[in-house]
């Protein structure tokens, strides 16, 4: 909420002092990107006459329920009266009147809209930098067209709302591009550890569960449990990524009879190469917290999930993963170790598990489509920088 405050001025000198410069090696700048949530761009690229085109890192349907956060408030459906909410069958509501968004109940909305608070700032700052999108040149978002088609034609339709261009998933048009190591785009808050690459080596084709719960996401002791013991219990193998601060106020332990237990066929490492893992011949699972990215590349991998929302809009794309694509279950925010183990026998032995993973591999044949030369994100990403092009032409 400090860049809405603070920002705008060292924007505006920044802008004013590339333009200004007596270097010939520094251009003027003709265009901004920033991201969705820092719209105080908006009013420094007004000022200056240049375009601003907005990047939303999440789905194009978890940006239309923000879009309606302010109707949901209006219908009286938030803030939620008291914490008894939470548990009496309130979230279960349907929410059935975004358009070109289906299935969503309540619980499934980002979840800074379940909160009690009517004066609750970060609600409040949602609500205002949506609405500031309408004074965007462009929308962009890392999705591709028919991942969420209705959705894509629903926004197109919400005049006076910008155009909106899908470009993902961003990291298969990345790895088209010849970087050597050095040159590297990488961004991951979490020192890599490639050791686990070989531990896959060694395991049979999809037989291997990756758990990854992101970058911040923080869980209980005691859910940390639920989960080892889940895994354990399932007797399939697993790579469990645990970060050093994954546990609230606590260190990340384990205790030696877990591990004792899950020593042949299981592995626990800091962070890891991601994508490298979920394109492993050996995964054919991933545990996840349902982050925008986790799940886009999970899509593109041809990988099923088995997913364990934290917060934003992690429960958004959860219930797109299981009930609109049809590549996930999901497990209860209570969680169990009964219901882990169930659902990943269910994923590396039933028939769910196997039809979940044909419609995976499905969308992971679409996301490479809409990322060739010809598909549909690099059609896009030609058209915005066509049109940077000719609108400097034009000035």
């Amino acid at each position: 909420m400090s860049t809405e405050k603070s920002c705008l001025g060292p924007f505006r000198n920044l802008i004013h002092r590339l333009n200004n410069t007596v270097c010939s090696d520094v251009p003027p700048v003709s265009l901004v990107i920033s991201d969705g949530c820092m719209s105080f761009t908006l009013q420094a690229a007004k000022e200056f006459g240049i375009p601003d085109m907005l990047y939303w890192p999440i789905s194009l349907c978890a940006f239309a329920c923000l879009l309606h956060f302010s109707n949901i408030i209006q219908r009286g459906l938030a803030p939620l009266k008291d914490e008894s909410y939470l548990t009496n069958g309130y979230l279960d509501t349907l929410v059935d009147w975004i358009p070109g968004v289906k299935d969503i109940r309540f619980r499934d909305l980002p979840s800074h809209i379940r909160t009690t608070d009517p004066y609750d700032p970060v609600l409040d700052f949602i609500i205002r930098e949506t609405g500031r999108t309408y004074d965007a040149t462009a929308l962009i978002f890392n999705t591709f067209d028919t991942l969420e088609m209705e959705v894509l034609d629903a926004l197109k339709s919400q005049l006076p709302l910008p155009p909106v261009y899908t470009v993902g998933p961003l990291h298969l048009l990345l790895n088209r591009i010849p970087f050597s190591e050095s040159q590297s785009l990488g961004a991951n808050l979490w020192k890599e550890d490639t050791k686990c690459l070989k531990w896959l080596d060694t395991k049979e084709p999809n037989s291997v569960v990756y758990v990854n719960f992101g970058s911040i996401t923080v869980i209980t002791t005691q859910q940390l449990f639920e989960f080892a013991w889940g895994l354990a219990n399932s007797k399939h193998n697993f790579l469990w990524i645990i970060r050093p601060d994954l546990v609230v106020g606590d260190l990340a332990a384990l205790p030696p009879e877990f591990t004792e237990e899950t020593k042949e066929r299981g592995l626990l490492a800091s962070w890891c190469p991601q994508e490298d893992v979920l394109h492993h011949a050996s995964i054919a699972g991933f545990l996840t917290h349902c982050g925008w990215n986790s799940t886009l590349e999970s899509l593109s991998c041809g990988v099923p999930l088995i997913c364990w929302p934290f917060f934003a809009d992690q429960q958004t794309n959860c219930r797109c993963s299981c009930n609109q694509w049809d590549v996930g279950m999901e497990i209860d925010s209570n969680v169990q170790r009964d219901e882990v183990e169930r659902l990943v026998r269910e994923l590396l032995e039933g028939e769910k598990g196997k039809n979940m993973k044909k419609k995976a591999l499905d969308w992971k044949k679409k996301a490479k489509e809409a990322t060739s030369p010809d598909g549909s994100s690099s059609i896009t990403i030609d058209k915005i920088v066509n049109e940077i092009l000719s609108s400097k032409v034009t000035d």
